[in-house]
């Protein structure tokens, strides 16, 4: 990375990082999409819905992932910025063990709590068999999946982000292939969409390796020494996307909780056809905060404190217009969407109108995430924690127990919009207060 070049090119560097980020989570999310229509058209709305029950899970080795993979990634970028390649290896190595011991321990412990989940969410018995059949396979895929996730995360750090995307685009296609071989003409059903994931990730996990054994040129694998400073500042760095992730885990156990409860299976299943739209776009959004992190670290860690901050101004203007796009073409093709993965008059009616309402959220969720992010870039991980912990739990379940209550369907796909307006509220507070500290200094030169 190049001072210089930064400051000359703001926008043309922000996409350039960005841009094959957005590519490779994108690619990643349409695995998700292309899974759910397999599930959706070949095992049915109860498949789905064992899948969605399930997502908890899934958030819950984010959680863990980003904090160890962000908080490392953040340290070993401001570590770059100062020229010191001793410690970015340093931080690079302990930061993948951390990430690879912490998720295989996640595994064993999950593995141990799948019936009690299950009976705590009071699933019926088909919704259990197919939950059990999935599950039992994706915790074998989880930790890689993590780790696939925090090597990208160092890839793009090295300034090498076409090399990710190029190896998820394998891993999508090498995914989709082996869903429609897996169900359509062996009908393993659930099982066999598990499993498609697992070889597909462990395809993935060789490519990176190849990269670093190769063709790496900052980051090496090899012995490190374990420092209790840097796991600690990892932890803390990382601590606002573990906050974000959990909340994002207690969250959609509240939310199948309360659907379940409320609505039933086919809310469950409208809900969980609204999410893929949900999940793409913040997969964008993540794509963004993951490519202009590095530079807003690098640039923060070089004291061009006012160039981080309009590197953060830029992302969050691109993320409020790809919003502003998403909505437009979720006005213009929910009919369509609606009757794209079952074939049930209730679930399409819950989600032509549902997908609607809760995009309105894009317009704000985009920069709520990318401040987040740049709280983190910059070490700040107390405000980053709370923007995370008021969009992802605290403001989140207020809502989540009161509307759909109240107003039934209308009040889940309400839920988003109402938490993402009042979250923006706050981000905006710590911006401005950041901004002010930014000025005093320039003042004082």
């Amino acid at each position: 990375m190049n001072l210089e070049s930064i400051q000359n090119n703001k926008i043309n560097t922000i996409l350039q990082f960005s841009i094959p980020s957005i590519i490779a989570m994108v690619l990643t999310s349409l695995i998700t999409v292309a899974d759910g229509f397999f599930i959706g058209n070949y095992v049915g709305k109860e498949g789905l819905a064992a899948v969605n029950l399930g997502l908890p899970i899934i958030y819950l080795y984010l959680a863990v992932g980003l904090m160890v993979s962000v908080g490392g990634v953040a340290i070993a970028g401001m570590a770059l910025g100062s020229r010191d390649i001793k410690k970015c290896n340093s931080v690079f190595n302990q930061t993948m063990c951390m990430a690879m011991v912490s998720t295989v321990l996640l595994s064993i412990i999950m593995w141990l709590c799948l019936d009690s989940m299950l009976q705590l969410l009071n699933a019926d018995t088909k919704v259990s068999g197919f939950f059990k059949d999935y599950y039992g396979i994706i915790l074998l895929e989880l930790p890689i999946m993590v780790i696939n996730a925090s090597f990208g995360m160092f890839i793009r750090g090295e300034g090498k982000p076409q090399y990710f995307m190029q190896v998820n685009i394998f891993n999508v296609l090498l995914n989709i292939f082996l869903d429609y071989l897996f169900v359509r003409w062996f009908a393993w059903g659930v099982k066999g969409v598990a499993a498609a994931s697992l070889l597909s990730a462990i395809v993935t996990l060789l490519c990176i390796l190849y990269f670093f054994i190769k063709k790496s040129s900052v980051y090496k694998l090899s012995k490190y020494t374990f420092s209790g400073v840097v796991l600690r500042s990892t932890l803390l760095n990382g601590s606002s996307e573990f906050v974000g992730e959990m909340s994002m885990s207690i969250s959609m156990f509240a939310y199948n909780f309360v659907i379940l409860k409320n609505i039933g299976v086919d809310g469950v299943t409208a809900f969980t056809i609204v999410g893929y739209i949900a999940y793409i776009f913040s997969m964008v959004i993540i794509g963004f905060g993951q490519g202009a992190s590095p530079l807003i670290s690098f640039t923060y860690g070089a004291k061009e404190h006012l160039l981080a901050a309009n590197l953060r101004r830029i992302s969050n203007f691109m993320v409020l217009t790809v919003g502003a796009v998403v909505l437009l073409l979720v006005l213009a093709g929910s009919g369509w969407y609606s009757s794209l993965f079952v074939k049930s008059d209730v679930v399409e009616r819950m989600v032509r109108s549902g997908v609607i309402i809760y995009a309105v959220s894009f317009l704000f969720s985009g920069i709520n995430t990318i401040s987040s992010f740049y709280f983190t870039s910059i070490g700040k991980a107390k405000e980053s924690a709370i923007i995370s912990s008021a969009r992802g739990l605290v403001i989140l379940l207020i809502c989540i127990f009161t509307l759909p209550p109240l107003f039934g369907m209308t009040g889940v796909w309400l839920v988003s919009p109402i938490t993402e307006v009042l979250t923006l509220l706050l981000s905006l507070f710590f911006i401005e207060k950041e901004s002010k500290k930014l000025s005093h200094r320039l003042a004082q030169g």
